[in-house]
């Protein structure tokens, strides 16, 4: 493993799958109340400067479990909001704590974090990514269907930092991935480059939901207007109406089909109730895997620190 997570671009599969074996044995642990403080002593320092009910819930307790203790620093509370530079923030936290997550807009931020400190640096989301949520939806996604590789995977909707992270994450596990987006709405051109890197991988953009879902084992979709770009929501609304997961699309997939959100939903938007619900179970696991995941990567990067 790196020092980092900084995003999925810069693990190799082998680092992914490192991950997500981790998270299977801490799950089970604290499954069978198995206690043991992995990570006693240690302080993990929690920066947002964009609003959470996930993140932070889900990295704070995944320190308690392992003995650690998590800071919670908000962005309009401490220094960096009245405008301390990146750098000297970092350089302040490492000599304080053993590690440091952080949930802001920039990606450029989380790099200069990360290069400015001795301490593991997790990024908890950018504009860019979303790792971490990406890995606790592969460990959905292998503990329903026990594989990952040869699985065709789905999204539909916005090319943001969860289309991003999916493209990157499902590729470096072996899946075939297909998107569908409106025009103007693409995954970063850095990622589409990342996928049209290799000749072995299977990747695959298309305009329209029915075409990317025909044969999938796992559709995922996102909010329309994610955190920001509530000024946006009427543009977009017309922009994606028809980016749907309905039972018209789940029709078009494998039989067994997963449904995937990393939440907040919006039912009626972006997925009908309907299908919501019959797939909550899913979605729900996907969302509790955020703990496991993330206890993962938070023992692999700090039990050394």
């Amino acid at each position: 493993m790196k020092k980092d997570l900084l995003k999925l671009l810069d693990l190799s599969q082998e680092d992914i799958t490192l991950i997500l074996n981790t998270a299977d044995q801490l799950k089970y642990e604290q499954k069978h109340n198995i206690h043991r403080d992995y990570l006693k002593g240690k302080t993990l320092a929690m920066i947002f400067e964009k609003n959470s009910t996930r993140t932070r819930v889900s990295f704070e307790t995944g320190m308690f479990q392992l003995g650690g203790h998590a800071l919670f620093l908000s962005g309009k509370e401490s220094q960096i909001g009245r405008g301390e530079p990146i750098e000297d923030t970092a350089r302040v936290l490492d000599r304080y704590c053993d590690g440091i997550m952080i949930r802001t807009f920039g990606q450029d931020e989380v790099e200069e974090l990360a290069r400015n400190t001795k301490i593991p640096v997790i990024n908890g989301l950018t504009d860019f990514c979303h790792p971490c949520q990406v890995l606790a939806d592969l460990l959905t996604i292998r503990e329903h269907k026990a594989v990952l590789e040869g699985l065709k995977l789905c999204y539909i909707g916005d090319g943001n930092n969860m289309a991003n992270s999916l493209i990157v994450g499902g590729l470096k596990t072996g899946m075939e991935v297909s998107i569908a987006c409106p025009e103007g709405y693409d995954p970063d051109s850095q990622v589409l480059d990342f996928a049209r890197s290799d000749p072995g991988f299977h990747f695959s953009l298309f305009r329209t939901p029915q075409e990317a879902a025909a044969g999938a084992d796992v559709l995922i979709t996102d909010v329309w207007a994610s955190m920001g770009q509530e000024g946006e929501k009427t543009v977009r609304e017309k922009a994606f109406a028809g980016y749907q997961i309905n039972d018209g699309l789940m029709a078009l997939a494998n039989p067994g089909c997963m449904v995937q959100h990393c939440l907040p939903a919006h039912r009626g938007e972006e997925i009908t109730a309907e299908v919501f619900e019959a797939h909550a179970n899913e979605i729900f696991d996907e969302a509790e895997n955020r703990l496991h995941a993330q206890k993962a990567v938070m023992y692999l990067l700090m039990k050394d620190q």
